[in-house]
């Protein structure tokens, strides 16, 4: 009898890309079925703060408030360089006129907001809101900057908007490391063995997209936010390489990384588990 699994992903192209083969029957996971339920980031992030999912995609900086629950998969993520998330505004601005300014953010427990808070000081008056809305706050002056993600990397000139950092090539320039973005989790209770044996599935599926890419291209279309074959496909190359095969060394340094510099700034709680099961 199948163990039935819960598992969370946002509809991003990088995440109806990676799952596709997994939730589709591609790729076998023999004794388990999993119940997939697709989300934005944040609400993600807050299912899992709250045990309400097996296994999930997630913010890294919501994995540093959950390392006493939950475990990292090293499959499946997003990680890499030139895909960090970008501040913009509606005209051309430093990081420094922003000190104090209203800031959209995709989440309180984003990547974004924590790569934001911990590129420098007194970024805290940010207003939370889903990602496809960020640019429309800045253009109608609603607020005075924002932080995108996704496929708002792509498309933000359209609006007339400007890119104020790259807080991606900041991370970079600053450790020499890739930017980790986005993990899946696994609930620590599920045992070492089932989770080893869920992280082979999960890069199974990812090497089952790489060799079949054209074939869940209708099931991304059916969830993302722009339609666009070339954005998508811009998206997809972006956010999925081969860090979401496995994170390696450097992707573990990366990772390792970005926790400690937030617990030295405070933001998030220190932690002596172990990061992988």
């Amino acid at each position: 009898m199948n163990r039935t699994l819960s598992l969370g992903y946002s509809p991003c192209p990088n995440d109806t890309f990676i799952f596709y083969g997994l939730v589709h029957g591609r790729v076998p996971t023999p004794g388990v079925a999993l119940k997939e339920r697709l989300e934005d980031v944040e609400t993600l992030n807050s299912l899992a703060l709250a045990g309400a999912l097996d296994l999930t995609k997630i913010s890294y900086h919501a994995l540093g408030h959950l390392r006493e629950r939950y475990v990292l998969l090293r499959s499946g993520g997003a990680l890499g360089r030139g895909c960090g998330p970008l501040v913009i505004a509606r005209e051309a601005r430093t990081m420094a006129d922003l000190a104090g300014a209203r800031i959209a953010v995709p989440g309180r427990l984003t990547t974004a907001n924590l790569l934001l808070q911990i590129s420098g000081e007194d970024f805290a008056q940010v207003v939370i809101m889903p990602f496809d809305r960020i640019m429309q706050a800045v253009s109608d002056g609603s607020v005075d900057a924002g932080v995108i993600i996704h496929e708002s990397r792509f498309t933000y000139r359209q609006h007339g908007l400007v890119a104020v950092e790259d807080l991606g090539a900041w991370w970079e320039s600053s450790t020499g490391l890739p930017i980790p973005l986005g993990g899946i989790l696994a609930r620590r209770e599920l045992g070492s063995r089932l989770i080893h044996k869920l992280d082979a599935a999960l890069r199974a599926s990812v090497e089952y997209a790489f060799a079949h890419s054209t074939e869940p291209r209708t099931y991304i279309k059916a969830h993302a936010q722009e339609l666009s074959d070339t954005v998508i496909d811009r998206h997809i190359d972006l956010y999925v390489n081969d860090f979401s095969l496995g994170l390696g060394q450097e992707g573990e340094e990366a990772v390792r990384t970005l926790f400690a510099r937030a617990e030295e700034r405070g933001i998030l709680p220190a932690c002596d588990l172990p990061l992988f099961s």
